[in-house]
């Protein structure tokens, strides 16, 4: 069983991407840890268009303040919730997500994901997993999961799902991509100014 499944076994959402990288799942994993999907140009001009609203209406601060996070959304909006090793590695998100500040709700750690329950809200789940084929050539998935916590949410997050699953579904190949990128080089070193993604 999958850790995903432990904390996010029921869903009305799912969304998942695989790519074949030639390398082995130690390697994979050091990968996936140093990307971050802000890394992915199409990731941030996605992002930078979502907030545009927001910024308008000048609401980053408080959604920074609310939140605790930056008020660029990213990987520092996730909480980890579990790693396994080198097969696997999951992160949760909550809140009500198809608002203009995302409506995010700060999850502290695993425990508080699963305790979350408020209604009118969505319950986000994202691995990776890093499955050998064979030496040398290692599986790499990515799996999104959504919970609605009530109909009321339901309503709500549907139509915001429709509207940015084509975009997400890329995004993600994207990170794929990078992430595949990375193995082949080599360069497992922090993104700071290391934009692989401009070489795709």
């Amino acid at each position: 069983m999958h850790l995903i499944d432990s904390y996010l076994a029921a869903y009305q959402f799912r969304e998942m991407h695989a790519l074949d990288v030639p390398t082995d799942p130690p390697s994979a994993m050091a990968a996936i840890l140093a990307h971050r999907p802000e890394d992915v140009r199409l990731f941030r001009y996605a992002i930078k268009l979502r907030e545009l609203p927001m910024r308008l209406l000048g609401q980053s601060q408080s959604q920074s303040h609310r939140t605790g996070q930056s008020a660029s959304f990213g990987l520092d909006n996730f909480t980890l919730l579990q790693r396994n090793g080198d097969a696997e590695i999951a992160y949760g998100l909550a809140g009500k997500l198809w608002k203009a500040d995302y409506g995010q709700v700060f999850i502290a750690d695993a425990e508080a994901f699963e305790a979350f329950n408020e209604p009118g809200n969505v319950k986000l789940a994202i691995n990776f997993t890093c499955n050998s084929l064979q030496p040398g050539l290692t599986r790499v998935t990515t799996q999104t999961r959504v919970q609605c916590i009530d109909a009321d949410a339901l309503r709500s997050f549907t139509a915001y799902w429709y509207l940015i699953r084509p975009v997400s579904g890329l995004i993600r190949r994207r990170m794929l991509k990078a992430i595949a990128r990375r193995c082949a080089a080599g360069a497992l070193k922090s993104t700071s100014g290391d934009h692989t993604d401009d070489l795709i």
